[in-house]
């Protein structure tokens, strides 16, 4: 399949693209440390949580009712339930998690006066760890591994690299290379800082709940997450276009940013 060559230009728009994605995190939390207090130990209770409430728990139970399971995988066949399953099946897996974390972050701050204590410091680094493992693990790697792919296929070498994949999903790979193009470098882009975006915000949400005693913060948290869930879940569905999706994701999220930021800003009037 070597007549169907991958741009150059296309490999490294996305390469740029990716190297984009992997460093955002990072930068913000380097830019965010010292005005927001950020504690290393709360963005490393984000990654831990994304990686076992997503990566683990959610995969382990996508395989089984969508998989294994012969009747839940024809009851969720249809369209409307897997929309309503993978919404919900992400909210409750991952603001559990959050749920579970943030207690006991906030319980170890509980008497130290720390200026973190007083403000949306360990939301903000939670929401860049949780966030920034989402973008790496489900976003990094993964292009990256696409990208690599696209060189070995300019190269000839993919179909002896990938010489045990049966005959059918390895010519997938190859038609998914040809249809590569640089637009989706910035709708992957636009993709991944959304998420990223609307990590930050829940991780907010959930921490000011959490430290205001509020009880119905969790069924909140999850609601909430399951909305932003539901136009995945209905292109994956052939419900909806991967434009309109993305439209509605870019909408959404600056109306988030902007949120956060005017919350933010009136902060230290307030107090």
């Amino acid at each position: 399949m070597s007549d169907l060559p991958v741009s150059p230009i296309t490999l490294a728009v996305l390469a740029v693209a990716t190297i984009f994605v992997a460093l955002l995190p990072i930068y913000l939390y380097r830019r965010w440390r010292a005005p927001f207090a950020l504690n290393r130990r709360d963005a490393i209770a984000g990654i831990a949580v994304f990686a076992l409430s997503a990566m683990v728990i959610e995969r382990a139970l996508n395989d089984y009712l969508l998989r294994e399971n012969a009747a839940t995988s024809e009851w969720l066949s249809d369209p409307f339930a897997f929309v309503v399953y993978g919404a919900l099946a992400a909210g409750i897996c991952e603001e559990v998690g959050r749920f579970i974390a943030m207690r006991w972050l906030a319980r170890r701050k509980t008497g130290g006066a720390t200026h973190d204590a007083a403000n949306d410091g360990t939301a903000l680094a939670y929401g860049l760890g949780h966030g920034g493992a989402e973008a790496w693990l489900i976003g990094v790697i993964v292009q990256a591994q696409w990208i690599a792919f696209g060189v070995l296929e300019n190269r000839g070498q993919l179909d002896t690299y990938l010489s045990n994949m049966p005959a059918g999903p390895l010519m997938r790979i190859h038609l998914l290379l040809a249809s590569l193009s640089p637009a989706m470098a910035g709708v992957f882009v636009l993709e991944r800082v959304a998420a990223l975006v609307f990590q930050i915000g829940l991780s907010v949400l959930m921490w000011r709940g959490v430290r205001a005693g509020w009880r119905a913060i969790l069924p909140v948290a999850i609601v909430a997450h399951a909305l932003i869930d539901v136009p995945a879940a209905m292109s994956q569905a052939g419900l909806l276009s991967l434009v309109t999706v993305d439209a509605i994701y870019a909408v959404a999220a600056i109306a988030v940013a902007a949120a956060l930021i005017r919350s933010h800003r009136r902060a230290p009037r307030a107090a």
